[in-house]
């Protein structure tokens, strides 16, 4: 391990060796310039993080315990917001990571403005938000460090060799920010190979995992909404490969894919598979299509086609788009060949989107997957588009009623009414909220949980109750009571904004340059000295 001392040493023997041109380097300054940039580049990111990735869903196979979780962010500074408080509130990033969500950056990020999520926004926005996640993310560990340096500064002052040490001590097992982000690439922005070059942008932007799913690219759906329209494996599978090949290429060789799968909320497919051989894919994917069995060439009509499906002739159900219908009820059938074959090609963990947060139905699909694929793990969107309150009311309503109790005071359509709230249905279904991730990840092979766009409604929901304070009868009160005052009192760092954006590294960075004579911004005129935090 390098630590503060000895890299002093090896900076003062590098400028030693160029004699008295540089002579003005302090290699102290040098040394804490190094460690507040950890990461020269996004391939230095995408390695060490993918690293931890790896170590973590090895620590989940051992013990279901071990499940990590993440947020969705749509900007830089949430995404550092989050990570800053992680730290401050449990003393560790580990297990928790950022997740870049498509939906928010079609919603957020886009020069066209707010889309809706059908991959219609520029596909360079998404290596972009990683690149400016991870620039906020390292400007968070640049500024901790930076309270460290004064901290031993201040001790070598007042001649504290004790307190000078423990802050020592605190640079060298300082923990970075940087965490990995799990990164929506949508259905590949485009044929296998827009779909590589975007993931190289990607991973060369830090991303060590990238999810893609298996709807067409160019009538890509919201997975919560109707209209959903599937590929073929082999299509899918060539993306698969498409980003593992992009990640080889750039040396992240333990980089890690999410294979999504929408078939259970897709009725459609764009394309009808040629099989090759008896049983392989394209004839699995096949067999769920949806049609009326041919017996006479009297069935067909101009413009009609027909497959053969082992020993029927079948004419499929199109619609007036020329897309094919699957069978009804095929979806979770489906699922699970999806998720079997995508592990079978090179995939390293599913995401199933379901229309419901129950643990009973996504376990019964991962016990299939598992009795081919003993280790398939899913991440899981804990997604703000289900009712969760009415829903797990719900699932107590229907167990409770399946056990034979009294469920008489309860009407079940109308279990979202604030009536209920405290009511021992209602705390039973708050207990399964607030237990989900765990039980999920302990009953139905969940690694991951994340909730795609929390922080879109966040954003929203603070925003309303400031501006109905401000503008109303509060006032100035209204800020003061409800945000700065909140900021302080819970030691929000960013109540102090200008350090936070930068203020006092650059302060530090004119004195390195500039010596005395360093015009800074610090001092006791600025006002940010009113704060405590």
């Amino acid at each position: 391990m390098h630590t503060y001392k000895n890299k002093t040493q090896q900076a003062s023997q590098t400028i030693d060796s160029q004699g008295p041109a540089w002579a003005a380097m302090n290699p102290e300054s040098v040394v804490r310039m190094q460690l507040q940039n950890r990461f020269n580049t996004g391939l230095d990111i995408a390695k060490y993080t993918a690293q931890i990735m790896r170590e973590d869903m090895a620590s989940y196979d051992k013990d279901p315990a071990n499940y990590t979780q993440s947020l969705g962010c749509w900007h830089g500074f949430i995404g550092q917001q989050k990570m800053i408080s992680i730290k401050k509130h449990f003393g560790t990033t580990r297990s928790r990571y950022l997740y870049l969500s498509g939906w928010m950056v079609a919603a957020m990020r886009s020069e066209f403005g707010p889309l809706p999520d059908q991959s219609m926004h520029e596909k360079t926005s998404v290596p972009a938000l990683i690149e400016e996640l991870y620039t906020f993310l390292k400007q968070a560990d640049a500024r901790e460090l930076q309270h460290l340096f004064k901290e031993m500064d201040e001790a070598r002052e007042a001649g504290d060799q004790v307190r000078e040490q423990a802050a020592q001590q605190k640079i060298d097992d300082f923990e970075t920010h940087v965490v990995p982000i799990i990164a929506d690439i949508d259905a590949g922005f485009g044929n296998e190979e827009a779909t590589y070059l975007l993931a190289k942008k990607m991973i060369e932007a830090g991303a060590c995992c990238i999810q893609i799913e298996n709807q067409v690219s160019d009538v890509k759906q919201c997975g919560h909404q109707d209209g959903k329209v599937t590929v073929p494996h082999e299509d899918f599978l060539a993306k698969i490969n498409a980003v593992r090949y992009a990640f080889l290429e750039l040396g992240v060789d333990d980089g890690v894919i999410v294979a999504r799968t929408d078939s259970l909320g897709a009725g459609l497919t764009q394309k009808i598979p040629v099989s090759q051989t008896a049983g392989d894919l394209a004839e699995q994917y096949n067999a769920f299509i949806d049609g009326e069995e041919v017996t006479s060439l009297e069935q067909m009509k101009s413009g009609d086609m027909a497959i053969k499906l082992g020993e029927r002739l079948i004419k499929p159900t199109r619609l007036a788009n020329g897309l094919v219908r699957f069978k009804p009820n095929t979806g979770e059938d489906r699922v699970v060949l999806d998720c079997i074959t995508s592990l079978q090609n090179g995939a390293d963990l599913l995401w199933i989107e379901t229309e419901k947060p129950h643990i009973g139905q996504i376990a019964a699909i991962v016990n299939r997957i598992r009795d081919v694929m003993p280790n398939a793990k899913l991440v899981y969107n804990n997604s703000p588009s289900f009712n969760w309150t009415l829903n797990f009311r719900q699932q107590v309503f229907d167990a409770w009623l399946e056990e034979g109790k009294d469920v008489s005071q309860y009407q079940r359509e109308k279990l979202m009414s604030q009536d209920y709230d405290g009511s021992v249905l209602a705390d039973e279904a708050d207990e399964r909220i607030r237990s989900f991730q765990k039980d999920a990840a302990a009953q139905a092979g969940i690694f991951h949980h994340l909730i795609t766009l929390p922080t879109y409604h966040t954003a929203a929901l603070s925003t309303d109750n400031l501006a109905k304070d401000y503008f109303g009868e509060l006032g100035m009160l209204g800020y003061v009571r409800e945000v700065q005052r909140k900021e302080i009192r819970q030691g929000l760092a960013c109540v102090k904004h200008q350090d936070m954006s930068g203020s006092n590294i650059g302060d530090d960075h004119k004195e390195y340059f500039s010596g005395e004579q360093a015009l800074k911004a610090s001092g006791k005129d600025n006002t940010m000295n009113q704060f405590a935090v």
